[in-house]
């Protein structure tokens, strides 16, 4: 009989900031990661009340307070937590915050704009699960004019990877000799998806900048700077993702 204390391990690791689920799995799978002292697998539960659970030796807590972090990402940093090729990080931008905080989806290194970072897993989980369906705004400068016949296919879908891309939204913003500025709102986030939708229809991307995440805009916060969420704006953000009221962070907000 399961335990109703019980939780899927690499969730409790999302919860105590370590990366994603996903990452967590994959952290798992290397054998980083030891419960009460053995070897952890993917699928194990643990009960964060009795186990003791830990990542190269050192001991995971989950942090009592909860961040909610809007970056505006520059180019040139990679979205993760560190990187072997020893590249710039966007954890690099983000400064004396007393918990272990990582990315909510990625940027690519060459795109900039609105990215999220948090220490709840379930809000990470939230803003980044395929079923949820939350709009992601871009302003995108190609180098080539676009016909109506382009933005036709980009809308309907194009098949990248061997798969068609969900319909979306895509208008143009400013169209001049040379250039021509974009905005694409799509409801799924698959690896470099614009840039390879573009590339698909022969349009070559100048500049990728992410400008809103559901209801959260980036506004006039300045690249490379950083500002913890209101409350309201995380249950606006939970609420567009069917999960409002759901996360237990909130009463842990402090």
């Amino acid at each position: 009989m399961s335990n109703k204390n019980e939780v899927r391990l690499q969730k409790y690791m999302a919860d105590c900031g370590v990366a994603s689920r996903r990452k967590c799995e994959e952290i798992i799978e290397a054998g980083k990661v030891k419960v009460n002292g053995h070897a952890a697998h993917i699928g194990d539960k643990i009960n964060p009340q009795k186990d003791i659970v830990t990542l190269r030796g050192k001991r995971l807590e989950k942090s009592e307070k909860m961040h909610y972090i809007m970056l505006h990402k520059p180019r040139g940093y990679v979205t993760t937590v560190s990187d072997e090729l020893g590249r710039k990080t966007v954890m690099e931008l983000v400064k004396n915050i007393d918990a272990r905080i990582y990315p909510v989806g990625r940027l690519d290194r060459d795109s900039e704009g609105l990215l999220l970072l948090t220490n709840d897993g379930s809000f990470a989980n939230a803003m980044t699960h395929p079923g949820k369906k939350i709009s992601k705004t871009y302003r995108v400068t190609v180098r080539q004019q676009v016909t109506d016949e382009i933005l036709r296919q980009l809308k309907d879908g194009v098949e990248i990877d061997g798969k068609k891309t969900e319909p979306c939204d895509v208008n143009v913003i400013l169209q001049e000799q040379g250039r021509c500025v974009l905005e694409f709102i799509l409801h799924e986030g698959r690896n470099r998806q614009i840039r390879k939708m573009c590339e698909v229809v022969g349009l070559e991307v100048a500049r990728l900048k992410r400008t809103s995440i559901g209801s959260l805009k980036l506004g006039t916060l300045a690249g490379g700077k950083w500002r913890e969420l209101s409350e309201t704006e995380v249950k606006k953000l939970l609420r567009s993702s069917g999960t409002a009221e759901k996360s237990e962070s909130h009463g842990k907000r402090r």
